[in-house]
């Protein structure tokens, strides 16, 4: 069973998201961090007019109603003191729940031996879905083996992946 690399340079819809993402967290993490919880991820989606800021936080307790409300509370004073996103946009703050987004690979790390869709930014043999299990991390690659085949896919070309949850 070899490697099958993905290779292909960034386009730039996927560097700007990126970057916005990163100021979100420089805004959001230490907020989220005070009250008392971890970010396990944000998500930024900007479509058209429509903006949809998700805030992802985790507790080993848990995460309640409350939780949420009080971390979209904190949140929302200060991106309306920092306005990082012009126009309008929709806050939500949730857990990671059961089919959990992943982000960073210290998170897919986490997950070896469970099974995961992910979706690439651009087609790789032309596909862009990919649903298998995580085997690792090699670098700055998550190894996920699709039936008999294992691939390389570099974190930046991962535009959304979620674990697929066991019942």
């Amino acid at each position: 069973m070899g490697y099958r690399p993905i290779f292909y340079s960034w386009i730039k819809r996927a560097v700007n998201v990126s970057g916005k993402v990163t100021e979100l967290e420089s805004l959001l993490v230490p907020i989220v961090e005070a009250l008392g919880y971890s970010c396990w991820g944000i998500e930024y989606l900007s479509q058209g007019r429509h903006t949809l800021l998700r805030v992802y936080i985790e507790h080993p307790d848990g995460i309640s109603v409350e939780a949420c409300a009080a971390v979209s509370r904190q949140s929302s004073a200060v991106l309306d003191v920092e306005d990082p996103i012009s126009g309008d946009y929709t806050l939500e703050v949730s857990s990671p729940g059961m089919d959990r987004p992943l982000f960073r690979l210290e998170q897919y790390a986490d997950y070896v031996g469970e099974q995961a869709k992910i979706k690439l930014r651009v087609p790789y043999d032309g596909r862009r879905n990919f649903q298998g299990v995580i085997r690792g991390i090699e670098g700055e690659d998550v190894i996920l083996q699709v039936e008999d085949h294992e691939y390389l896919l570099p974190i930046d070309s991962i535009d959304k992946s979620n674990i697929i949850p066991r019942f």
